[in-house]
C-alpha cells in the first residue's frame, strides 16, 4: 500500500473586509475552488472577502477555519466551521498567513498587507488574483523586499490560481482532491 500525503493542504485567503461585489464574486470562486479540492480555508473569519471565501468552500463541502480577532466566537461569519477567536485584534493577521500552507490574496488594504508580509518573511507562496485591485495589483508579480523569502504569483483568473495551486500541493506533497 502506498502511504497517502503528511496531511491536507491549508490555505489562507486575505482581503477587504469591505469589497466590491466583484472582488466578493471572486473571493466566493476562490473559496469554492479550494473547497472543491478539499484544502482547507484559513480566513480571519469575518465579513467581505472572508466571508464570501468561506461560503465558497462550505457550498463545495470544504473546511473553513475563521482566525478572529476578537474574543468571541459568536462574531464569525456563519460560515465558519471551526472559529478561533484570539482576542489579538489586528495581531492575529501572524496566525492567519502562518496557518496556510501558502496565501491566497483579493484585492487588500492595510490588514492585508500585514497578512502578505508575514507569508513573505515565512517563506509563504502568494497567490494574487490580478485585477482585484489593492495590494493584490500592486504586488503582482514582484517582491516584497530582499529577503527573497518567498513568491509572489499572479493569477489573472481562478483557472490560473487552480493550475498553480495544484501544482504547488503535488510538489510539497500536500493532499487534495483530484481536479475535475
Amino acid at each position: 500500500m502506498t502511504p497517502g500525503p503528511a496531511r491536507f493542504a491549508q490555505a489562507a485567503l486575505v482581503g477587504d473586509s469591505d469589497a466590491s461585489y466583484d472582488n466578493l464574486a471572486l473571493a466566493e470562486d476562490a473559496g469554492e475552488m479550494l473547497g472543491r479540492l478539499g484544502i482547507t480555508l484559513i480566513t480571519g473569519g469575518r465579513g467581505g472577502v472572508m466571508e464570501a471565501a468561506s461560503r465558497g468552500a462550505a457550498r463545495a463541502g470544504g473546511l473553513t477555519v475563521g482566525i478572529t480577532p476578537g474574543s468571541q466566537a459568536a462574531a464569525a461569519n456563519e460560515w465558519c466551521d471551526v472559529v478561533i477567536p484570539t482576542g489579538l485584534g489586528h495581531a492575529r493577521n501572524v496566525l492567519t498567513a502562518l496557518a496556510g500552507d501558502f496565501i491566497v490574496a483579493v484585492g487588500g488594504g492595510a490588514g492585508t498587507l500585514s497578512e502578505l508580509c508575514f507569508a513573505w518573511i515565512h517563506g509563504r507562496p502568494i497567490y494574487v488574483l490580478q485585477g482585484s485591485g489593492g495590494w493584490s495589483d500592486r504586488l503582482a508579480g514582484g517582491v516584497l523586499d530582499h529577503r527573497d523569502s518567498s513568491v509572489i504569483v499572479n493569477c489573472d483568473n481562478i483557472e490560473a490560481l487552480e493550475r498553480e495551486v495544484v501544482r504547488f500541493c503535488g510538489a510539497k506533497g500536500l493532499g487534495i482532491r483530484e481536479p475535475g
